[in-house]
């Protein structure tokens, strides 16, 4: 990497650089790193200058990177963690985690108690500064293959990226979710079959669990009508409770309310997998914390 992008640049200027292109704004990219503005300026002028290309395109109102600059993003982010795991390999000979470890999580997991678990941690390796990023799936994934996450608490995806590694943590079956006064609300199982005429409430394209409902009821031969997007668990249940539609959900899910019926699914009943995203190869601190969940 230093090689390809000359000798003068320093992993300071990374952190600058990635710094502005996740923030898309100078002024808040300082912010965060404690530095002025004008210092930090500089300091991307400085690598532009290393680098013999433009990295963003800069106008009054918004900072955007250019063709380079999502080229560097990429390399840069890679290089940062490498700079931390070799700092952790030096802290981990004396029995520490140090640096930082950044964790992406769906929202209301039943397998990880993401906040039970990350305070656990903290408490045992207070040198290391941990983050904390909620999303979907495919989001969360990518992020950990780009270096910007070093583990993700996800569902399982359908395609798993080269640079990544996948742990499994549970499996849960999905159940059919309705208002309590729905005509389904008295059943002791619903086939997929019977759903083609339902409106459906669900989660935004992104999200495992909207991907694994609209392949199983694909393969049911069911096409159906998804009439409201949530992107969280509260409002998704909350429109169904309203009778607004009816909607896939993991079984875990029961547990949250008492205002939507849960229904038993017929037949082979599809699964829902909660797994853990780390890069290729694992960073001691991400690695540490999965071995804190048992995978």
């Amino acid at each position: 990497m230093a090689d390809e992008m000359g000798t003068g640049v320093e992993l300071r200027q990374l952190e600058h650089f990635v710094a502005v292109a996740e923030d898309c704004h100078f002024t808040r990219a300082a912010k965060r790193l404690h530095i002025a503005q004008s210092g930090l300026s500089a300091s991307i002028r400085s690598l532009e200058r290393e680098l013999g290309a433009p990295l963003f395109l800069r106008s009054t109102r918004q900072v955007r990177l250019t063709a380079e600059g999502q080229a560097l993003l990429v390399e840069a982010r890679k290089t940062l963690a490498a700079g931390d795991a070799a700092k952790g390999a030096v802290a981990a000979v004396r029995g520490l985690l140090r640096g930082t470890l950044s964790v992406g999580s769906l929202q209301c997991l039943h397998a990880v108690h993401v906040p039970a678990l990350l305070a656990g941690f903290v408490r045992e390796h207070p040198g290391l500064e941990v983050s904390l990023r909620h999303g979907g799936s495919g989001d969360l994934i990518d992020r950990v293959r780009t270096g910007s996450l070093d583990i993700a608490f996800v569902s399982r995806p359908r395609q798993i990226p080269e640079e990544v590694v996948v742990s499994a943590l549970d499996r849960e079956p999905l159940v059919l979710g309705c208002a309590l006064d729905h005509r389904f609300a008295d059943c002791d199982e619903v086939k997929l079959q019977d759903l083609g005429d339902e409106r459906f409430v669900d989660f935004t394209a992104d999200w495992g669990t909207r991907d694994l409902a609209d392949r199983v009821l694909a393969e049911a031969g069911v096409e159906r009508r998804v009439a409201l997007e949530a992107s969280d668990v509260h409002s998704l249940l909350d429109l169904v409770s309203f009778g607004l539609g009816v909607a896939l959900v993991p079984q875990s899910f029961t547990v949250k309310t008492d205002r939507v019926r849960f229904i038993p699914l017929a037949g082979d009943v599809p699964l829902w997998e909660t797994v853990a995203v780390t890069a290729d190869p694992t960073g001691k601190a991400a690695a540490a914390l999965l071995a804190k969940v048992g995978a």
